[in-house]
Formats: C-alpha cells, structure tokens, sequence
C-alpha cells in the first residue's frame, strides 16, 4: 500500500453536520417562521416614548456599525491585494488559492445580501406599526401590502460581516487546527455581536441574523470544498508520524 502524508489530504467532512444540519435549519425556518420568538426579543429592546433603544446609539451606530463593517472591507481588500500580487510575486504564488478562497468566500457572502434585500421586500422592525412605524408585517414567503416603501431587511446585512469569517475556519482547518477553532469561535461571537446590536437598533428580527449566519456558512463551506478540501484517495495510507495533522473539528 502505498504511502503519503497527512499534509496533504483534508480529514473527510461530516457530511449530516457540515451541509445537512444547517439545510435542515433553513427548511425549519421557512416552514415555520419565528415569528413570535422575533417580535418578543424585539420588544425587549424598544418601548413607545423612546422607540428602539440603540436606534441612535453612538457605539452601536458608529462603532459596532460603521467602523467595524470598514474593517472588513479592509480585510477582504487586503485579501483582494494579496491574491492579486500573488501573480506578480512569484514567492507568493502559494498564497493565490487560499486568498482566492478568501475573495472569493466573503466577497460573495456580501454580495448575495443587497439582490435578496430587494427581492424579498421584508421590512426592518422600526418600519412596522407594532414598532411605531407604518408598514404592515409579513412573513417572508407571503406577498406584501401595498406600499410606497419597500422592505429592503432581510437578510441582515451587517451580521454579514462577522458571519463572513466563517471563511477563515476553513482556511486553516486543514493546517492550522487551533487556528481554525479560534477563528470559528471569533466569527461566531462576531457575527452574533453584530446581530444584537441591530436587533436593539430596530434594523432586523432575531431570524433575519440566523438566516445570514446560515447563507455565509454555506457560501464558506462550498467554496471551501470546491477549491481547498481534499479527500484523501481510496486505497492510501496517511503516516501516523506526520506533525502536521489534519484538523480535527468540525468534520
């Protein structure tokens, strides 16, 4: 039999858990919409004087909004520039499949959000009568009321950001193990810090943030198994010795 190492192969996904469980949450999710779970964590966040408490929030607004979606764009352009010299630099040539990986994963994940926004017409919580505003609330997949001022909200835009690195679990999962763990961890927290802030603000419902999560997931996940996963073939053997092992999570 022959013999190769482990460096070269990624460890095989788990097919039920990787792929099937978040479908399975999207087909829940589109059967029965949460729409009672939404409007009751919304309402914890507004009352009728003041409205939506984080609406005009200086941290969550400036900060937690503006600043910190500048700071992805600057790493998917920092990404972009490095997949690019990868071209021009020669000893850079290693880096060109996973800063594509990169581009191409988060690039995507953001630029699903603004089409399916204009498409699906959902409105933001501060735009419906429940929350002060004048617009009539409906489910995702029903028609909406007329009206002269679309929903452009689902899915959330700004969770994007942090659910976008989902990307970087893949990219180091077959190298870098506690890497990948870390940077699933840091995506995870990110992305739900992001969600909660706009769920105060008035921006979007607990679902529309899960929805995102879901979406940026599947995006990482099949960019990753189309340009950097790596089944090791049927018939070879991977050598115990090998110090660099393949990642153990998430398989």
């Amino acid at each position: 039999m022959p013999t190769t190492t482990a460096a070269l192969y990624s460890r095989p996904l788990k097919t039920w858990l990787c792929f099937g469980l978040p479908l399975g949450l999207i087909l829940l999710l589109l059967i029965f919409p949460p729409t009672t779970l939404d409007f009751a964590i919304s309402h914890l966040f507004y009352n009728q004087d003041q409205g939506f408490i984080g609406k005009h929030n200086f941290w969550l607004e400036d900060i937690l909004h503006n600043r910190a979606k500048q700071a992805v764009y600057l790493l998917e352009a920092l990404a972009l520039v490095g997949f690019l010299a990868s071209f021009i630099n020669k000893a850079w040539a290693w880096l060109r499949l996973p800063l594509g990986y990169l581009v191409l994963a988060i690039g995507i994940s953001y630029a699903v959000v603004t089409p399916l926004k204009v498409v699906t017409g959902v409105h933001c919580p501060w735009d419906l009568a429940e929350f002060g505003g004048k617009e009539s609330y409906s489910p995702l997949l029903s028609s909406r009321e007329p009206t002269t001022n679309p929903g452009k909200c689902w899915p959330a835009g700004h969770a994007s950001g942090g659910f976008t690195l989902f990307a970087l679990y893949f990219l180091f999962r077959d190298r870098r193990p506690r890497l990948a763990k870390a940077a699933l961890v840091f995506a995870l927290a990110l992305g739900t810090l992001f969600s909660i802030g706009r769920i105060m603000q008035g921006a979007h419902f607990f679902s529309h943030n899960l929805w995102t999560a879901l979406f940026d997931w599947m995006i990482a996940l099949g960019f990753y198994h189309l340009l950097l996963y790596h089944p090791q073939a049927k018939g070879l053997t991977v050598e115990a010795s090998e110090p660099a092992k393949i990642a153990t999570s998430l398989e």
